[in-house]
This record gives C-alpha cells, structure tokens and sequence, in this order.
C-alpha cells in the first residue's frame, strides 16, 4: 500500500511539474504549436518587426522574396507608373516569388507580415498566400505603417481568402518584444 501511494504521489508530481512548464512556456511565448513567421520586406520594417516576433514565438522566419527585388524608383507611389503602383492597382497582379516554402505542412501557426500598401497587403503576399495550402492552420496577419491601421488590410485578406482560419492581427511599428509577447499570449501562441 505505502509503495502505491508513493507511485501515485510520483506521478501527480511529475503531471504538476509539466503542467507548469508548459504555463511557463506560454509564459514565455512558446507553446506547442510549430510556428511559420513569414513575411514581405520592402525597406527592411516590417523584416525587424518579423525577426521580434520569430523570437518570441520560437518561430522559423521565412522571408517572402520577390522574383525581382523592388528599386526605391519601384516603391515611388506618387508615380502611378511605378511598379508597386501598377500592382497594387491591379487586384489581379501577383508578382512571382523566388521560391515556395518547403515543408509548409509542417506549421500549425503561420504569421504573414507586410508593409501596408494603399491601405492593402502588398500583391507578393497574394502570391504567398496563393502558393502555399495554408487550410487548417492559424493564419495571423501583422504589419507596419506610415500612416494606416491594419484593419483594411487584414479584412481585404480575410475576404479574399475567407477559407483560410483568421486570427486577429496586429499592427507592430515600433514594438518591442514585450508588446508582441503580451498579444501573441493573448492569441494562445
């Protein structure tokens, strides 16, 4: 009998013990979810806004690469002529992408960053989101501004792609690894 109990005792408190960890872990950001920090850079924002959340999530980065790289006369929008105008002018331009990312059936989570273009995600992240079977998973929008919120953005998406499971974004300008911490905890991740 004494054998027993100390067996169960054992058990209870190796149960306890990685149930902490695990509220530690999420403490900390981390849960077991396998996380995908994807993003679109133009200027190099919204890639250390992406670089703070991969830390804090213990998320893989990938980086959404343009076929061909935007040129600052690319990213001029006051020429309507320039590329990222003519894009983003067209709902139906997808810029090619230098590669798809392997093994996406691997993640759980997938966080997508961007610039916000004319109040959009840039026409590359449709691309992504477009060559990559993202169903089932946790979809996250984050990006960085001048001058918008997230919300039209992140709502076009949800539009546009309204098969895909679409957890509340966030817009990171300027945030520091404690703020992405406390709205990643808020999310579950």
């Amino acid at each position: 009998m004494y054998r027993f109990l100390l067996i169960l005792l054992s058990v209870v408190g190796m149960a306890t013990a990685t149930d902490a960890q695990q509220r530690q872990d999420m403490s900390k950001g981390k849960s077991n979810s396998k996380i995908l920090v994807a993003y679109f850079s133009a200027t190099g924002t919204t890639a250390r806004a992406a670089e703070k959340l991969a830390n804090v999530t213990g998320g893989e980065l990938y980086t959404i690469t343009p076929a061909k790289s935007y040129t600052s006369a690319d990213l001029d929008w006051n020429d309507k002529q320039s590329r990222s105008s003519v894009e983003m002018n067209d709902p139906k331009s997808r810029p090619a992408i230098k590669s798809k990312k392997e093994n996406i059936t691997d993640y759980d989570v997938v966080f997508i960053g961007y610039p916000i273009w004319w109040d959009l995600a840039p026409r590359v992240v449709d691309t992504f989101i477009e060559s990559h079977d993202l169903k089932g998973k946790a979809v996250i929008p984050f990006a960085t501004s001048g001058g918008s919120t997230i919300n039209n953005s992140a709502a076009t998406l949800k539009k546009d792609y309204p098969a895909l499971n679409w957890k509340e974004g966030r817009l990171l300008n300027r945030a520091d690894e404690k703020t992405i911490r406390e709205w990643v905890n808020k999310l579950g991740y």
